[in-house]
């Protein structure tokens, strides 16, 4: 089928966006769902800094790509072996789909997945295809999700089926922006209540976060931590940049340092309950909304991103 979508040619073009146009809206072609695949009529998807970090070359990828990784839209079509979800379902995207065989995914941390990884960092599904086409030559996948499209072909293990009476927009933001934080929290951290916490890159202690994916903010996350303390970190800086420890220090204060990716989560269980949560009114997830966007809007909304003005924005389809 043919659908409009929104294509990264190449990385690291000049700021402002919206005057370079990284991303351009074409019109590609979509296969239908192979085996354990799904089609996925996108309803709304976040912009994320991990999208940016493609864009800006700080995280390469293969191009050409249709980027976006969190998403929530209706289950349009299953393909062969799918059996547990419905035409008319709705889902969340996860931005690693678990294979729920390799030895992570055995011991219950399936963001460790590796063919997962393996898939993600080639640019495919889960399966090795590329579902997505232009003239005739492939385009690939962004973390096996590719929403900033009008539609998508996933894996049916990049899927989480919930309640019909969830926003899309907030349902969207579950996706990456709960799963990380929320799980960093909960799950890589296991915070008690009580406990004095930092973020790091969020805003704004036994607990620092690290958020913004820098090495200034990762030291300062180290240093403010106190002894016997913990300090995790689930921001993605450039591949080549380091962070340097003062071992003594590590030893001698029972420090602690952790990565958190997709906030440790196993989606499945976690994500439900997060979105229980928020109806309970413990989790204010609508509060990262900073406002929603159509497809041929997305490079002004990048442009608010890499310039700090907004937290989360949707494109609503």
């Amino acid at each position: 089928m043919k659908i409009k979508a929104a294509v990264l040619n190449r990385m690291g073009v000049t700021t402002p966006y919206e005057k370079s146009k990284p991303l351009s809206i074409e019109e590609v072609e979509l296969d239908p769902p192979g085996h354990g695949e799904v089609l996925v009529k996108v309803a709304a998807a976040g912009l994320c800094h991990s999208d940016l970090s493609v864009i800006d070359g700080n995280r390469p990828r293969p191009t050409p790509m249709v980027l976006g990784h969190e998403a929530s839209g209706v289950v349009q079509g299953l393909g062969p072996g799918v059996d547990d979800l419905s035409v008319g379902d709705h889902v969340v995207m996860v931005f690693v789909p678990s294979c729920g065989h390799c030895l992570p995914c055995s011991e219950g941390r399936p963001a460790l997945c590796e063919p997962g990884a393996a898939a993600n960092g080639a640019g495919t599904l889960l399966s090795g295809e590329r579902r997505l086409h232009r003239n005739g030559g492939d385009v690939h996948h962004h973390l096996g999700v590719s929403a900033f499209a009008e539609f998508a072909t996933v894996s049916r293990r990049s899927l989480i089926k919930i309640d019909r009476e969830l926003p899309f927009d907030e349902a969207a933001l579950f996706g990456c922006a709960v799963l990380t934080g929320v799980g960093a929290v909960i799950n890589t951290a296991r915070v008690s209540a009580g406990a004095s916490v930092a973020v790091v890159g969020l805003g704004g202690v036994e607990f620092a976060f690290e958020m913004a994916g820098s090495v200034r903010a990762m030291d300062l996350a180290y240093r403010i931590t106190r002894r016997g303390g913990t300090t995790v970190t689930a921001g993605l800086p450039p591949p080549n940049h380091t962070f340097a420890l003062p071992q003594v220090n590590l030893v001698a204060e029972e420090r602690t340092v952790k990565g958190s990716y997709i906030g440790t989560c196993v989606p499945n269980r976690d994500l439900p309950r997060y979105i229980e949560l928020y109806r309970r009114g413990k989790l204010p997830v609508d509060r990262l909304m900073s406002g929603r966007l159509k497809l041929d809007e997305i490079n002004v909304g990048f442009d608010r991103l890499q310039e700090g003005k907004a937290v989360r924005q949707v494109i609503v389809f």
